[in-house]
């Protein structure tokens, strides 16, 4: 049977693995992205998904450099210009952060269906004759550098000079080539609530800390929006049995009043919550980003975005290394690549940690010092700017930033 031969085999396409084939695609390079089915197309008088992601303004100006960014407007996304966080006692001590607060942003980010992100960057796959997309439900893989062999299970063969794991946490190109993972799993789960909420659509998200967990609220486009209750694996089981009039009673119960009246649950789901580091980035002939190399906590919805700066990052890595000659199969492609990617999202799985720790408890010192530290940073200017710039992924954290300079 004829073989078909890539530069690079995306396995997982996704919202990285998308993002990462659209960026190759438009360079010309002979691109195969493997993706196991097709997402539901779209239309408006659909009900919200589940999954949703907080895209950071940095995020956002990958999507919008790769022509990606209007096909997500034209479907919907949520602007939301504030985030706010606050303990128990909203009065005491609450930080709010604002986009007026930083020059030219008029957002901090918007909220995005995942899907609705997965099909704008197929349009543009679609338009791209040097990218090929491949459903299939499983495949086979013969891991040799510079000519892996993947075999379909429609039987179709690929062959790629680099193999690029996006397949998502549990990522089967990472356990058959042999790297190993760092991972414990979170006490906590998260309860995921699709639903419809009284009065227009809100400009801000939020977070109120408790010792069993946060709860947040994250507002989508129209009366709809996305809410979290992080608990025990116990508790946040059985709120997902409750029936929609009782599940609504104890969203009224337990969040706080600032919550719009819940008038309708579209639908809600849970999972359980891990941080995960892959030992190493990849070896000649195969790299890893997104969920495959890391998963962090999700109180600050980092994750897709340092998942899509992995990909912005590799891209450029790869471009690069075409440019100057240098196989893609080469174990300097993977070091360069590492080298960029690995201390920032250490950073950012760090701070998660440290969040989840402060905030998941009820001792009365470690909440005082948490209360007294969100008093304070509600009220120091330049410092909360700063925090604000960096979540978003400006000030050199963006694409060819901070991490190239460290090249």
């Amino acid at each position: 049977m004829q073989e078909a031969l890539y530069d690079v085999v995306i396995v997982g396409g996704g919202m990285v693995g998308g993002t990462l084939a659209v960026s190759l695609g438009k360079a010309g390079l002979r691109v195969a992205v493997i993706e196991r089915q097709l997402p539901e197309p779209f239309d408006h008088s659909q009900s919200h998904d589940l999954r949703v992601s907080a895209l950071s303004v940095a995020s956002e100006l990958i999507l919008r450099d790769l022509g990606v960014w209007n096909g997500v407007l034209a479907r919907r996304a949520c602007p939301y210009r504030r985030l706010k966080t606050w303990e128990q006692n909203e009065q005491l001590a609450a930080t709010e952060f604002d986009a007026a607060d930083i020059d030219g942003h008029d957002h901090l980010g918007h909220i995005v269906e995942n899907r609705v992100l997965q099909l704008a960057l197929l349009d543009q796959l679609r338009e791209l004759s040097s990218v090929d997309l491949y459903i299939s439900s499983d495949y086979e893989l013969d891991f040799a550098p510079g000519s892996s062999v993947i075999r379909l299970t429609n039987g179709k063969t690929l062959v790629g000079s680099l193999v690029v794991a996006a397949d998502g946490g549990e990522s089967k190109v990472r356990q058959l080539v042999g790297i190993g993972t760092h991972k414990w799993d979170y006490e906590q789960q998260a309860l995921v609530a699709s639903v419809e909420v009284a009065g227009e659509q809100q400009d801000i998200t939020w977070q109120q800390f408790r010792a069993a967990g946060p709860l947040a609220f994250l507002p989508l486009s129209g009366s709809s929006a996305s809410l979290v209750w992080y608990d025990s694996p116990e508790n946040v089981k059985a709120l997902a049995a409750l029936d929609e009039q009782a599940f609504i009673a104890a969203v009224e119960q337990e969040f706080p009043e600032v919550l719009p009246k819940v008038t309708k649950v579209y639908g809600k789901g849970f999972f359980p919550l891990r941080r995960q580091h892959a030992q190493d980035y990849g070896k000649p002939g195969v790299v890893l980003v997104g969920d495959a190399a890391h998963m962090i906590h999700p109180l600050a919805g980092q994750g897709v975005n340092i998942g899509l700066l992995d990909a912005a990052e590799l891209a450029d890595v790869i471009l690069t290394c075409h440019r100057q000659g240098v196989l893609l199969e080469s174990e300097a492609l993977v070091a360069r690549y590492e080298k960029r990617r690995r201390r920032h999202n250490l950073m950012m799985m760090t701070v998660m940690d440290m969040f989840y720790r402060t905030f998941s408890n009820d001792l009365a010192p470690i909440k005082l010092i948490r209360n007294i530290g969100l008093g304070v940073a509600g009220r120091l200017g330049p410092a909360k700017r700063q925090v604000m710039r960096f979540a978003l992924g400006l000030d050199g954290w963006g694409v060819g930033g901070a991490n190239k300079k460290q090249q």
